[in-house]
């Protein structure tokens, strides 16, 4: 499957807002769920818009994971980037339909590609305990658990 890394747009509102609806009992057994607001389409443009902004500020980085047809098939977030210790924290999910096909690896393998490209120096990223696809796919892109279960997380490093 050809993927490739999209930067969120006012453009992607509808199909994200559809993906997210379609996921949300699928994430939600993995991760803490999202306020309830997130899910009606008027408040979920006005969190989009909020995005953008920090997103225009550099401040964090959101991607969309999109395949040869433009669906959009997994979402690849860098947030918190700080610019003055060149890291950043990431996270990600993919939808229930492509969950277990290498979607999540390869996105993340891409947005290292493009954290390196950007100048960043470490990736840092958390997974709930209970969530075991997660860790697999932080294991198979190389990043180091820098912490044992602290809590319901664990936190990992990668150094680009």
């Amino acid at each position: 499957m050809n993927l490739y890394l999209s930067l969120l747009s006012l453009d992607d509102a509808e199909q994200l807002f559809a993906f997210e609806k379609d996921n949300k009992e699928f994430f939600e057994s993995f991760v803490p769920p999202r306020p309830d607001t997130y899910f009606r389409y008027e408040e979920f443009c006005e969190t989009l818009e909020e995005l953008l902004e920090e997103q225009d500020d550099r401040r964090s980085l959101f991607y969309l994971i999109k395949d040869e047809k433009g669906q959009i098939i997994g979402r690849m977030n860098l947030v918190d980037i700080d610019w003055v210790t060149k890291s950043g924290n990431i996270g990600y999910r993919v939808g229930q339909n492509f969950s277990g096909k290498g979607v999540a690896v390869k996105g993340l393998r891409l947005l290292i590609l493009e954290s390196k490209k950007m100048g960043l120096k470490e990736l840092r990223a958390k997974t709930t305990s209970n969530n075991f696809p997660s860790q697999k796919v932080l294991d198979r892109c190389l990043f180091h658990k820098e912490t044992e279960e602290m809590g319901d997380f664990i936190y990992y490093k990668f150094a680009l």
